[in-house]
């Protein structure tokens, strides 16, 4: 299939040594010779693929040089989009590669749109769906972990696990077509409904053990969500800064400095947290604070985890009891902060009140308990330190709603056949599992999900 040349800048914008401006197209090797005038003479279109030539480019209407540049010049079908490539390497200035594009515009290609070129890696075929939603997976990628799921899912280990299940559904949708065909054989009918219920089970454990990772999987994708909440001038902010190694938030003995949410990304053992340091919750009269104060109290009804923390050097107040009552029934660990400082506070009576929750204490002015701290949450999350490399993690909330389906369908025809409804109908089950699994790899899924999605990777990817 052939579509027209595109073209766009695929480094970020900005200062730096060497920026790129990607051609994929038919017509991708003469456009770029068009504009390139190399040592002796040197033709783009007679060069051997998977080369790169130094020249310059210029302006084929008068000759003006607009860049020194080096040329990468890749045929298909080795290459990503499985089209002809041009990387046309130029200097990393914002001038410098919008000249070169604008130049690379003007000779015939057209503008890119997001995620264009990893669209036509996948309608080309030489990846999946699953494989290409796993590239933007990797640039989004915060952690070590993370990155190495999207590695491990743009390898197509997802995507095997998918065509196995498929193709074990297949062989008993044959089998059902046997039995609808030559209905007189009692013997193929027995077997069809053991196999049925066979496979039916296989696949419904295998669809089970994925799901069971998308809890993890979506954390290493996403970021977890953590709040930290507790009195003014407990040390939210100082724990704040703590996790992310820099002074984000100021720190002063004054209650109610924090007014806003503050968010940053850190990570910790591997887990990639969302960190939000909220305003102190209190009753106050500050029009300002109170409303950082209604911010905390929205954030907490949306985070995965919270960090509680309370003052080692004050005794327990109706607030920090208060505080207990908010976050029941949530992933919490509970800081007792400031144990430089005399304690006030009934640690008995903490412990009561966290019940199963972690308590870790730390004096983050000393800098003590913060490894305490980052153990307690990365093994609330990935307890047995699971590493990436050892399963093959769900991380898409796509896949996820998709594998859900899958299970209710696959669960339908089950409890079909073990109630004896007549095989023809459970077969429609089975098939809908088959085509629900085909959506995450894009056997079977609609041109308007793929728009959809595509529409949300960066510009030149």
């Amino acid at each position: 299939m052939e579509y027209d040349t595109i073209a766009a800048i695929s480094t970020p914008m900005g200062e730096g040594a060497i920026a790129i401006v990607r051609l994929s197209g038919d017509q991708a090797i003469p456009i770029a010779d068009k504009m390139f005038k190399g040592i002796g003479g040197k033709k783009l279109i007679d060069v051997s693929s998977h080369t790169i030539h130094y020249g310059h480019l210029v302006d084929p209407k008068n000759g003006d040089v607009i860049e020194e540049v080096m040329v990468s010049v890749m045929k298909g079908p080795k290459t990503f989009t499985k089209e002809d490539v041009v990387e046309i390497n130029c200097h990393g200035g914002i001038v410098s590669v919008n000249r070169v594009l604008q130049q690379v515009l003007k000779v015939g290609a057209r503008l890119a749109e997001p995620g264009e070129f990893t669209k036509r890696a996948f309608l080309n075929g030489r990846i999946d769906l699953s494989q290409a939603e796993a590239v933007m997976d990797l640039i989004r990628a915060k952690t070590d972990r993370a990155m190495n799921v999207a590695l491990g899912q743009m390898e197509g280990r997802l995507s095997k696990l998918i065509r196995t299940l498929r193709q074990e559904i297949l062989e008993v949708l044959a089998h059902v077509e046997v039995n609808i065909d030559y209905p007189e054989y009692d013997d193929v009918e027995e077997m069809t409904h053991k196999m049925l219920l066979e496979k039916a089970h296989f696949v419904r454990e295998e669809i089970q053990k994925l799901l069971k990772t998308s809890e993890q999987g979506k954390i290493l994708r996403e970021g977890l969500s953590t709040v930290i909440v507790g009195r003014p001038n407990v040390g939210k902010s100082s724990l704040l800064n703590s996790l992310v190694h820099e002074n984000k938030a100021i720190v002063t003995d004054i209650p109610g400095t924090t007014r806003d949410v503050i968010e940053e990304y850190v990570n910790v053992r591997g887990v990639p947290l969302r960190l939000l340091d909220t305003a102190g919750i209190r009753e106050t009269e500050d029009i300002v604070e109170r409303i950082g104060v209604e911010r905390s109290r929205q954030v907490l009804k949306e985070a995965d985890l919270i960090l509680l923390v309370l003052n080692y050097s004050d005794q327990l107040t109706v607030e920090d009891e208060n505080l207990f009552e908010v976050v029941k029934g949530m992933d919490v660990i509970v800081i007792v902060n400031k144990t430089d400082l005399p304690q006030q506070i009934d640690l008995e009576r903490v412990q009561k009140l966290a019940n199963e929750h972690k308590l870790v204490t730390t004096s983050l002015l000393e800098e003590r308990g913060v490894d305490d701290l980052e153990e307690a949450i990365s093994s609330l999350f990935f307890s047995g330190s699971i590493e990436a490399g050892d399963i093959t993690y769900v991380s898409n909330t796509r896949h996820i709603a998709v594998l859900n389906q899958s299970l209710q369908t696959i669960e339908d025809a089950i409890e079909g056949v073990e109630m004896g409804v007549p095989i023809d109908i459970v077969q429609i089950d089975m098939t809908r599992t088959w085509e629900l699994l085909g959506e995450i790899i894009g056997d079977s899924v609609h041109e308007s999900l793929i728009d959809q999605l595509f529409s949300q990777f960066c510009l030149g990817k």
